[in-house]
């Protein structure tokens, strides 16, 4: 059995034709209709010159031509290399130079910044949303093509991606993915969410994060329906899932939090959910409780890392273990390592790894950094936990968000967990800055809820009269309008924390 995917959207729309593949804002595609679209991308790629091995970068937003491009770039046998349009001029040219990228795909609001770095692109760029000066057309392209198109012959050891994570260094890293491991997604998720033909999965956030693909694998690996969304609105979620009677949801924390405050928030509009996914960060207790009490029976968590390991909490143990974030899946095995390397014992904090059949075949023209992330075959996370007697799963926190106060290892989430209670509190990031006699000492960024009337300093007070240890209390309350995030949602901790330590190295 061949194990790729070059040929999956041409089976379904040979199959399952009329069967809803794709909704996007007023547009809903069959498969047979969107099969059209992935051949006419794919016959102007294969036009351009673009062939088995070749890389081709997206630069879009969430749109029915960046998901087009997802499939047809691997139907060619060509390698998807999907980068944020929230990129900067050097950034972006770093990473096209750095995947080897012989077309870019992106759109006329990136012009500026395309044009500050045409020199560093390759000859083929263009623009999704119409043609401009020196750029072509890509829709007017696709339209001259057929809709007809003869797969790629590709073998599951052939590249389907390469996601570009920075991770906590800032570091781009690029992480490869061949199709075999792209396939396990299909089969891995597909079982623990429970996902079937029938299934209709929401996305919400940008799809250009490795993330994305939890849902959306094993949801055209089904036949089942893909809605998409322009960008992440709260109010209009509901409304969606309303409307389209969706099944499965992926969401990282703030936007389960914004979810469930928004206006129209109803459980009666959510009652078509079966999978409400958490990920990207870990959801605090608070909000893990509320959202089991109005929506029960329906909430997963996964941890995870695009290199190629992840645990599930299934809904079936979301309450009984509502503090952990699961265990690992078939075929995957995890240990709780010591400095020293030797195995810890039931609830002794140490250095998540695992190994699975989602593990990344490694990071693109870095062999170096991939024999440190991997070792013997282990995948280490730079992540912190233990598990229980049962062997369920629970962070504490990334090594390098530890704080070092006087000897004294503080994990952020504790004090994260504190602050969550606070009513007037919506969310909460926990960081370490210098401090001249203890090295480290905790400061608490918060979002206020609406209308909220505390104050920094008594909000300082309140978190310190309730943290467990005295080294825990937080020496200042810093309130936000709201957090830096990556492109995936998730709070970036690191630009918080980079001011206070400008000259200065933290210790690890």
């Amino acid at each position: 059995m061949t194990i790729e995917l070059a040929t999956l959207v041409q089976h379904h729309a040979r199959y399952r034709p009329d069967a809803i593949a794709v909704v996007f804002e007023s547009e809903r595609l069959t498969y047979a209709q969107f099969w059209a679209r992935v051949a006419r991308a794919g016959n102007l790629l294969r036009g351009l010159g673009i062939g088995k091995g070749d890389k081709v970068a997206t630069v879009l937003a969430n749109s029915l031509e960046l998901l087009e491009l997802y499939w047809a770039i691997p139907t060619v046998g060509a390698v998807l290399v999907p980068l944020s349009p929230l990129l900067m001029g050097p950034g972006l040219a770093s990473l096209v130079r750095g995947s080897d990228a012989k077309c870019v795909v992106t759109q006329r609001s990136m012009l500026p910044v395309v044009a500050q770095i045409r020199a560093d692109l390759p000859a083929h760029v263009l623009l999704a949303d119409g043609a401009a000066d020196g750029f072509a057309d890509y829709r007017a392209a696709c339209a001259a093509q057929p809709d007809t198109l003869v797969p790629a012959a590709c073998t599951a050891e052939d590249l389907f991606n390469i996601m570009f994570t920075s991770g906590t260094t800032g570091t781009p890293k690029g992480i490869m993915h061949t199709h075999f491991t792209r396939s396990m997604y299909c089969f891995v998720m597909g079982a623990a969410f429970r996902m079937t033909p029938e299934s209709v999965a929401l996305h919400a956030g940008a799809i250009v994060f490795n993330g994305a693909f939890v849902t959306m694998m094993p949801t055209f690996w089904n036949g089942g329906r893909y809605v998409l969304m322009p960008q992440f609105d709260a109010p209009a979620m509901i409304e969606t899932i309303a409307r389209e009677r969706v099944t499965h949801v992926m969401l990282v924390p703030a936007q389960i939090i914004a979810l469930l405050g928004a206006p129209n928030f109803s459980a009666e509009k959510l009652a078509s959910l079966e999978c409400i996914l958490s990920l990207g960060a870990p959801l605090l207790q608070e909000h893990k409780d509320k959202l089991n009490a109005l929506l029960p029976n329906r909430f997963y968590e996964l941890y995870g890392l695009t290199e190629g390991f992840i645990t599930i909490l299934d809904r079936t143990d979301a309450v009984r273990k509502s503090g952990s974030v699961g265990v690992p899946l078939p075929s995957s095995a995890m240990r709780i390592l010591r400095a020293d390397g030797t195995e810890c014992a039931p609830r002794e904090i140490g250095e998540i790894c695992g190994t699975s059949p989602i593990k990344m075949a490694g990071y693109y023209k870095r062999a170096d950094l991939t024999a440190q992330t991997i070792r013997d075959g282990w995948v280490h996370s730079g992540d912190m936990g233990y598990v229980d007697e049962e062997g369920f799963l629970y962070l504490v926190d990334r090594l390098k968000d530890m704080i070092d106060s006087g000897g004294m290892k503080i994990y952020p989430k504790d004090v994260e967990e504190v602050a969550a209670r606070h009513p007037d509190v919506r969310e909460v990031a926990v960081f370490g800055v210098p401090h001249d006699k203890w090295g480290e000492t905790p400061v608490a960024a918060v979002i206020l809820r609406e209308g909220a009337a505390v104050t920094a300093e008594a909000l300082r007070d309140w978190i310190n009269e309730r943290v467990g240890a005295r080294y825990q209390r937080v020496s200042e309350v810093l309130v936000m309008k709201d957090f830096p995030r990556s492109a995936a949602g998730k709070t970036l901790k690191r630009e918080m924390r980079e001011p206070y330590w400008a000259g200065r190295e933290k210790k690890i």
